[in-house]
């Protein structure tokens, strides 16, 4: 994700947060420690309601760290690949690959709202328990806070709107009952735009009826129709290529380089020879090694252009998307990440002998449709 910064791992998988979660810690420590707790807990000084209110906002982020945790936790124990895990102004969001069953990928839906529930359940039942045993009210009322915060996550996200949990979960089900995961995927993002749809009506109701939180349903309701209407294209665009293996796709010969040429000489020698904005390179042995963007090419400084070598400026192989000409193209696209762009390199035997890109894509795409046309 865009404005995220790479903070260290959880279950062995890296762990990245965005410049809006430290916005997101201080509006909550500001509601709890200036509006909730001197509501609930009158009497005490500004000093404990502001740290109540960090300590509360923390240990909600933290309850948000352990929520994604458990899908990337899930996903690999089910042999599904994780690229990384986010915490962003939503909450969080776990990249990973498709899984390959219905149980799989509704194991993996169902794991993070299960988690919320029971943080939700253990704290309330703290709170209450430590307000009976001991009376402390401001450590009571934000363990209760807590508690209330994380049932009302697990519950919502349990809403069937791709790409919530919830969404995720009539997937599966879905696929389960069809045995047709694309089919599955379209019909559970089709019912995600509808409650997004719904998510904004009720949030400018809200608003109009003079409740400012409104607004953040709205954002919440717009989020979740962008993204539900992104995986619908993608749904329908596995539908379209069902079967369709990658060298139907692949353009070839590949116009490549050498990764150890230095930048300037990359660009006299290849880069200005060739129309595309991203390149393959090859090793010493003739190997592919990775791909470099042109962008990256021009924002290298003059002088260092002389010594820098491209490689260096390069995303690695082990970061792109790579695929064998017998694969399904369906399958590859999984793979395409925004690091490289619609770019899938197609390797044979060690060997690069294709590349495919958007525009091969949409290519097959218009052939498939006047297929259709003339059959019809």
């Amino acid at each position: 994700m865009n404005g995220s910064v790479r903070v260290g791992h959880v279950v062995g998988v890296p762990l990245r947060m965005h410049w809006s979660v430290p916005l997101l810690v201080g509006l909550f420590a500001y509601g709890l420690g200036h509006q909730g707790l001197p509501v609930w807990t009158p009497g005490r000084s500004d000093t404990v309601y502001a740290v109540a209110g960090v300590a509360g906002a923390v240990l909600l982020m933290g309850s948000l760290l352990l929520h994604e945790t458990a899908h990337a936790a899930t996903a690999r124990r089910k042999q599904i690949s994780v690229q990384d895990v986010t915490l962003w102004a939503l909450g969080g969001t776990t990249r990973m690959g498709r899984p390959q069953t219905a149980a799989a990928a509704f194991a993996v839906a169902v794991s993070g709202p299960l988690i919320s529930l029971v943080i939700g359940g253990v704290a309330l039942g703290a709170g209450i328990g430590l307000h009976e045993l001991s009376g402390w009210a401001v450590p009571s009322v934000v363990l209760a806070w807590l508690g209330w915060a994380n049932l009302f996550l697990g519950v919502f996200n349990l809403l069937p709107a791709v790409p919530l949990d919830g969404g995720r979960v009539v997937q599966a089900v879905l696929w389960w009952r069809t045995g047709d995961r694309d089919r599955a995927d379209l019909a559970a993002s089709r019912g995600g735009q509808i409650m997004g749809m719904l998510l904004v009506a009720a949030g400018w109701i809200s608003v109009l009826r003079g409740a400012p939180g409104g607004l953040w349903i709205v954002f919440i309701g717009l989020f979740v129709m962008i993204v539900a209407g992104a995986e619908r294209r993608r749904a329908a665009l596995h539908t379209a290529l069902r079967g369709v293996p990658v060298s139907d796709a692949m353009s070839s010969p590949v116009v490549s380089g050498a990764d150890w040429l230095t930048v300037q000489r990359f660009i006299d020698e290849v880069a200005v020879h060739s129309r595309h904005s991203a390149l393959p390179l090859l090793d010493f042995d003739g190997r592919p090694s990775g791909l470099v963007q042109i962008r990256r090419l021009a924002a290298v400084p003059g002088p260092g252009r002389e010594t820098v070598r491209v490689r260096e400026v390069a995303t690695p192989l082990s970061q792109c998307a790579v695929a064998a000409p017998d694969e399904l193209l369906s399958e590859a696209l999984d793979r395409v990440s925004l690091r490289t762009g619609a770019r899938i390199l197609v390797v044979d035997a060690g060997h690069l002998v294709g590349i495919v890109t958007g525009k091969d894509i949409g290519r097959l795409m218009r052939r498939s449709t006047l297929s259709g046309k003339q059959s019809g």
